[in-house]
């Protein structure tokens, strides 16, 4: 397996910042984020989901891809993908950001899955996304570069099951299915060697992040509130050690990419922590 981080967990570092460090701490790829910055976001403290200074906008010039790429090569990282927040009701972004990852020379990009709020029947959303998969996929073709489904909370594919059924007709080298234990501890969870062995060959990328359920308050009639909250990846509820070995049972062996959300360390030392806990477990 080879090991990558993606940029949003990392917001106190810029673009050459991240690629020195991964470089040094023995990491093989990036994934950029890539949203943009409004003047508003970058007068607030630096935060993952906010003013991240490592992030790449959606509106970068030819120029600034070609100087962040020949920075990529120098330090010899690999671009993994590119992962935006895309809306699947806009097939001109999802392009947009197909020739940004062509530029920066990424095997993959994450694609627009809709949000579930219970305000639009679910069939509805699945229709909507599936329409959008078939432009995407003919897309991707071209471009020559893999969209990825990430089973993520509060989206239409929250589980491994939900993600396989929106590309099941769809061809596993264009559309793929980023795995996300993580994320299912929020929303989605399944025996995740069932979920891989369902993904087969959609199976293309998988995020290492974890969370543990903590009680908030509670309600009127005295119950716990209970919520999700994000932890240090050996401290949360998903056993890693396992997902491990499920993922090498169902013969993968691409990129594993880290997600630290548990604000315990600075970002430098998240990086280092991650790779070793890893690192420790495949030795093990």
């Amino acid at each position: 397996m080879k090991f990558s981080v993606f940029t949003v967990m990392v917001p106190e570092l810029t673009p050459k910042d991240i690629l020195i460090t991964l470089k040094e701490q023995g990491y093989d790829g990036v994934e950029w984020r890539c949203k943009e910055t409004s003047g508003e976001l970058r007068q607030q403290p630096v935060s993952f989901w906010g003013n991240n200074l490592c992030t790449i906008s959606p509106n970068s010039t030819e120029a600034q891809l070609a100087e962040l790429r020949s920075q990529i090569e120098q330090f010899n990282i690999e671009t993994v993908s590119v992962n935006p927040y895309l809306d699947c009701s806009n097939l001109d972004d999802t392009e947009n950001v197909l020739k940004i990852a062509s530029q920066l020379g990424a095997s993959m990009i994450r694609v627009g899955v809709p949000r579930y709020d219970r305000s639009v029947n679910y069939q509805d959303l699945f229709k909507q996304a599936r329409n959008y998969l078939h432009e995407v996929e003919e897309m991707c073709k071209q471009y020559k570069i893999k969209g990825l489904v990430e089973t993520h909370h509060v989206t239409i594919a929250p589980s491994a099951s939900l993600a396989h059924r929106l590309v099941d007709q769809l061809d596993p080298k264009y559309i793929g299915v980023l795995f996300d234990p993580g994320n299912m501890i929020f929303e989605g969870y399944e025996n995740h060697k069932m979920g891989l062995e369902l993904l087969g060959p959609y199976l293309a990328h998988v995020h290492m992040k974890n969370a543990s359920w903590k009680t908030k308050g509670q309600r009127e009639d005295g119950s716990a509130i209970w919520e999700p909250a994000w932890d240090l990846v050996e401290n949360g509820v998903v056993n890693w050690k396992q997902v491990l070995s499920d993922l090498k049972s169902v013969g993968y062996d691409g990129y594993i990419g880290m997600e630290d959300f548990s604000g315990v360390f600075t970002n430098e030392e998240a990086l280092r922590h991650n790779i070793s806990f890893i690192k420790h477990l495949l030795d093990d």
